[in-house]
């Protein structure tokens, strides 16, 4: 058993996770604030990538950042490497995969965080980002830790967008979903079923820290 696609798939996911956190609990936020116009608009279009086929959010992926693209060739010009068929691109299809669960869950969250509280501290003097930072970022770190540790779940077992925008390069981008992929192709039954397991015991953990997370307290 090679153990390197799963230590990539830690590695892109915990990329994916801190990236999709820094955008997901602003747009969260965002989105939580009712005088945000469309706001239910831009939650469907952020939250889209949950339910749309991996095929078509990889040629997304193709045309927006792909070698052909005005965004691909700025990168190569800046960076001297494409982002298509490699560890960054890899990490750009976690993000996606990732992005809409922490939005989610922090739009949740920030909802459920009772705005009078924020009033009292603002009342007291405390800024606007003071009053985030302090009264509602804490009140709501439960439903956004557990939208993060969906999206790392999610970024963890990512396959279609990973394997259309980064392709398959062993050593490179061969993750562990696609590691499995090849393993069944290729008949080596007992890697893949290793692999499979610990994915598997993985994502049962997550799950159920997240349901331990955002148990509601016995009245």
């Amino acid at each position: 058993m090679d153990w390197d696609p799963l230590l990539l798939s830690l590695e892109v996911a915990l990329w994916a996770t801190s990236i999709a956190a820094v955008l997901g609990i602003a747009l969260g936020a965002a989105l939580a604030s009712r005088r945000l116009p469309g706001r239910d608009l831009f939650d469907a279009l952020l939250t889209a990538p949950m339910v749309m086929p991996p095929t078509v959010l990889g040629y997304y992926l193709i045309v927006g950042i792909g070698r052909k693209s005005a965004i691909g060739e700025l990168w190569h010009d800046i960076f001297g490497f494409h982002l298509t068929f490699s560890f960054t691109g890899v990490v750009i299809a976690a993000t996606l995969g990732a992005l809409p669960l922490v939005v989610k869950g922090s739009r949740t969250a920030f909802e459920g965080v009772d705005p009078t509280l924020v009033a009292a501290a603002r009342t007291l003097g405390a800024t606007p980002a003071r009053a985030f930072f302090t009264v509602a970022l804490p009140l709501a770190a439960p439903g956004i830790i557990a939208g993060m540790m969906l999206g790392f779940a999610r970024g963890l077992g990512d396959f279609g967008v990973t394997f259309m925008i980064a392709g398959n390069i062993p050593g490179e981008t061969e993750t562990a979903p696609l590691r499995i992929f090849n393993d069944v192709q290729g008949g080596h039954d007992r890697s893949a079923v290793i692999a499979s397991v610990v994915l598997t015991v993985g994502a049962v953990a997550v799950l159920y820290t997240v349901n331990r997370l955002t148990r509601r307290p016995h009245t």
